[in-house]
């Protein structure tokens, strides 16, 4: 019989705004990527081979918690894993991304759609989660899943997009298949991230990556009812929620009104800035991944102002404004780990 694993909370309390006696740290692609260790896997599996396979998932999902230290780990997989269980036909392409073969043009192909059952469709995923929980992590899990508009936008495109030209215009010309392809979506995240939580994950991002593309008054219309049903879905599970987009700093606000607990913001919008527009809620970031390419003392000295921003007022959770580069050491991620953790402990106890 397992004994529960005593879990350091701080990341969940400053989610739900309470008070923490440090600003509590995670990086967006934190698994994977930069380390050495995970390079060396990745000769030998693909990232869905290596999401099917939990012990090997739940080792790379761990292993940037025992290097850095961070206080709460993402679980390693994309946001094209459930697509599959739907009908979507996507590869993840070396140097492309998630490629799909078969990208919807109508409501017919809306139609076709299928529905998840993550029990049956995603068991890996589970027991990854499972394993984490219940035997591994000490720190919180964090659960995801991508936003309707961000998989749309692959589906609909057929891959990656600088414009999301087509996406736009299907959403513009095909409003009656759009409405319906969101509540596909919206009822496949929902499924999906219930499925995670009841794993064990103790918090979920949503991310919408691509919804940046959109203006205020197209995302009011076309994108908030979808995200609205999926918080409030969500949050009957009682954990908590977080959404993030990159270059959609001009809707922080429209986020702030959505029934979720945190904010995450990139790095073009600063928590300073984003506490004068009137977010009370937790804010999540935002250290430009690129400073991390940078000589310690300006790393040092960019922190800072993040986390002097994040002190200032309100709960806060040291992030990147995106995911980790490919390219950063390590090491850097530790010493700023470990200098986040100190900066702010020290600040708090008003030394």
């Amino acid at each position: 019989m397992s004994v529960p694993l005593e879990i350091n909370d701080t990341f969940l309390r400053a989610c739900r705004g309470e008070k923490t006696d440090y600003t509590p740290v995670w990086y967006m692609r934190q698994a994977g990527r930069s380390q050495p260790e995970y390079r060396k896997i990745k000769e030998k599996y693909s990232l869905f081979e290596i999401t099917h396979q939990p012990e090997l998932c739940a080792y790379v999902t761990r292993l940037p918690v025992e290097q850095y230290d961070v206080d709460a780990a993402i679980l390693y997989k994309d946001i094209m894993s459930p697509l599959p269980a739907i009908g979507v036909d996507v590869e993840i392409k070396a140097g492309i991304g998630p490629v799909i073969d078969n990208p919807i043009r109508s409501v017919q192909d809306v139609e076709k759609l299928g529905e998840i059952n993550p029990e049956q469709d995603v068991p890996y995923v589970l027991d990854t989660i499972k394993l984490l929980t219940r035997e591994q992590l000490r720190v919180p899990l964090i659960g995801f899943a991508g936003a309707p508009f961000t998989l749309a936008s692959y589906m609909i495109e057929g891959g990656p997009s600088k414009n999301y030209n087509k996406t736009k215009a299907f959403m513009y010309a095909e409003p009656k298949a759009w409405f319906a392809l969101m509540d596909k979506l919206s009822e496949m995240t929902i499924t999906y991230v219930k499925a995670q939580i009841n794993a064990g994950a103790k918090a979920v991002q949503i991310f919408d990556s691509w919804v940046g593309a959109l203006n205020v008054a197209d995302y009011r219309v076309f994108i908030k009812p979808t995200m609205e049903r999926i918080f409030s879905e969500l949050r009957k599970e009682n954990v908590p929620l977080i959404t993030f987009g990159v270059g959609a700093s001009h809707l922080a606000k429209e986020w702030h009104d959505l029934p979720l607990d945190v904010v995450g913001l990139d790095w073009r919008l600063s928590v300073k800035e984003a506490r004068a527009m009137g977010l009370t809620k937790t804010l999540q970031g935002n250290l430009d991944p690129a400073i991390l390419l940078s000589p310690w003392e300006v790393i040092e000295e960019r922190a800072k102002e993040v986390l002097d921003q994040g002190l200032a007022e309100g709960s806060h959770i040291f992030n990147l404004g995106h995911g980790v580069f490919p390219d950063v050491n390590p090491d850097v991620l530790k010493r700023l780990t470990t200098f986040i953790h100190d900066y702010s402990r020290e600040k708090k106890a008003g030394k």
